[in-house]
């Protein structure tokens, strides 16, 4: 039988025990609270419902108040995550209205042009598009959400492969990516229902034109310098190219075969 001295004993270590339980359990609490506090203030630039926000506020804010109509157009726009397809450290302005570096002494071009070139060229469903200079494949997806097929070309290789897989990543199993120099064109999959070309010339490539169907539009920025460029549409009418001046505009220029040719 125990005497008094050992049931007090017994009663604080229990009354200890139980102290100890509720001021661990109080700390592991407050470690939460930090933890989380601190996950709130180094998170990304922005959430996949932030980035979806600014996709929408795009298509809103530069696209539509420009001229932008096409609802197939405005609808990729809106879908296709601009953010998947820039630098790290240039995510929180993906959807500035403005191109960016993507390195290389490449840029990404601004949301608007991919929107206004895409519409020019009257995509349908069924129609193969060619490509040049496919960057880190941004407009390549654009052009993928409403076209059958995308053949992209892309002289640097380390972008080629980035793009590739960034558009497989994202699900564009129907855009092709090749390195090579775009002023040939790709030839062993051609004609094409269009083609765009992301990069400037000093004139329009023959290749390009001889792989473009009939009835094909083709849209491409010409010029001899980065300030006297404009933007060419041209159409295939019974075997002739009618073309016209439809926008200054400021691209990298072509590399490869155009620039030797200069």
């Amino acid at each position: 039988m125990k005497n008094k001295k050992d049931t007090n004993n017994l009663w604080h270590r229990k009354r200890s025990a139980a102290a100890f339980y509720f001021r661990m359990k109080r700390i592991s609490q407050l470690v939460l609270m930090v933890a989380l506090a601190a996950t709130g203030c180094h998170r990304n630039p922005a959430s996949t419902s932030e980035f979806a926000a600014e996709r929408q506020k795009m298509v809103e804010t530069q696209l539509k108040p420009r001229g932008i109509r096409d609802e197939r157009v405005l609808a990729a726009m809106a879908k296709v995550p601009r953010e998947g397809f820039v630098s790290e450290n240039m995510r929180d302005k993906s959807y500035a209205d403005s191109a960016l570096p993507i390195g290389h002494d490449q840029t990404i071009s601004q949301p608007f042009i991919v929107a206004y070139m895409t519409e020019q060229l009257r995509l349908q469903p069924t129609d193969r598009v060619l490509e040049i200079g496919t960057g880190f494949g941004y407009h390549a997806a654009v052009l993928a959400e409403l076209a059958k097929d995308v053949y992209t070309i892309e002289i640097i290789e380390p972008l080629a492969k980035d793009a590739s897989a960034r558009l497989a990543r994202l699900g564009y199993n129907n855009a092709h990516v090749k390195v090579g120099d775009g002023y040939q064109g790709w030839a062993e999959v051609a004609p094409f229902d269009a083609i765009l070309v992301t990069c400037a010339p000093d004139k329009v490539p023959q290749p390009l034109t001889q792989q473009l169907k009939e009835g094909g539009r083709m849209i491409i920025p010409v010029g001899s310098g980065i300030m006297d460029q404009q933007l060419y549409l041209l159409e295939k009418i019974n075997g002739e190219l009618a073309q016209r001046a439809i926008l200054p505009v400021r691209f990298v220029q072509m590399t490869g075969e155009a620039a030797a040719k200069k």
